[in-house]
């Protein structure tokens, strides 16, 4: 079996032929404010990047109103944000935060799941996998602040990361509620999850769909520090300094042996587990599941 490493896939290649991302502009730059050199910053309609090259660190911010959804097209600006900073030997960490306050990402974009094509299941499910592969697998080091509820694919992003600090807000909570949707949780996810809080935890955490509030999601292990919402970035840029304090080359290769089975065994499985994405959200009881929560959402909206 081929290395890791040398199925990665240049995130482009996610873009849909003829797809656009109106507003994209990952190309260009502006000064951020404050000047300065490393101050400049660059992002797209969905993703912004704010860098600090001297401190060898940038911020990416979620901002997909309302609720930083994991749309096909917000996955794509993701992997491709995270490819240019991965590109440049200035930075080595990044902290993943919301721009906006109160909502870190609600998860997965259930109008992408639900009345759609077959063949939009599997792009979309493609579009997942490659972001939770280049997050996971990634050789920056990688700190989740939390400053928002993370439930479900908000969740997937947070556990991938290296570190995860979480505003002490009782309507902040996170985990993986896919259950309660009817839908589960894929098994790389499952493995992601077993890892953080053990087998007998997160059993109970995946079958139940359990959201955990600061306090039981510091008991569980689910993050690793709770602080005060105006203390979250500040904290980020300490832990973030503590792990860039190891030798890149020693952290990377022991993050690496870490997580190579588990990456692995989304890799050696990763066209079935599309197959069996696209087989169970394109049931009938699952569509008029999803139509239905759907539609709870519109109403409490309206």
């Amino acid at each position: 079996m081929a290395l890791v490493a040398s199925v990665r896939v240049p995130a482009r290649v996610l873009l849909r032929a003829g797809a656009r991302l109106p507003g994209a502009a990952l190309g260009r730059t502006e000064r951020a404010a404050g000047g300065g050199d490393g101050a400049r910053r660059f992002g797209s309609r969905r993703v912004l990047v704010e860098p600090d090259a001297g401190a060898g660190v940038a911020v990416m911010k979620f901002k997909n109103p309302p609720v930083n959804s994991l749309s096909l097209e917000f996955l794509t600006e993701l992997v491709i944000s995270l490819e240019k900073l991965e590109n440049d030997k200035s930075f080595r960490g990044v902290i993943l935060t919301s721009d906006r306050p109160g909502i870190f990402s609600a998860g997965l974009d259930l109008t992408e799941m639900c009345g759609r094509s077959p063949a939009h299941y599997a792009e979309y499910w493609k579009a997942v996998q490659e972001l939770w592969l280049r997050l996971y697998q990634s050789n920056l080091v990688l700190v989740s602040a939390i400053n928002g509820a993370c439930p479900a694919g908000g969740c997937l992003v947070a556990l991938t990361c290296d570190y995860r600090i979480l505003a002490d807000n009782p309507r902040y909570c996170i985990g993986l509620n896919e259950t309660q949707l009817g839908i589960i949780a894929p098994f790389w996810l499952k493995d992601t999850l077993e890892n953080t809080i053990g087998h007998r935890a997160a059993e109970r955490a995946l079958q139940l769909g359990l959201l955990f509030p600061p306090a039981e999601a510091l008991q569980v292990g689910i993050v690793d520090q709770v602080v005060p919402e105006e203390q979250v970035q500040s904290t980020a840029l300490s832990a973030i300094a503590q792990w860039m304090a190891i030798p890149d080359h020693a952290r990377q290769l022991t993050k690496a042996m870490m997580r190579k089975a588990t990456a692995s065994r989304l890799i050696t499985q990763r066209d079935a587990d599309v197959q069996n994405f696209v087989s169970f959200i394109s049931k009938d009881s699952i569509q008029k599941s999803l139509q239905m929560y759907l539609e709870r959402l519109k109403e409490k909206k309206g």
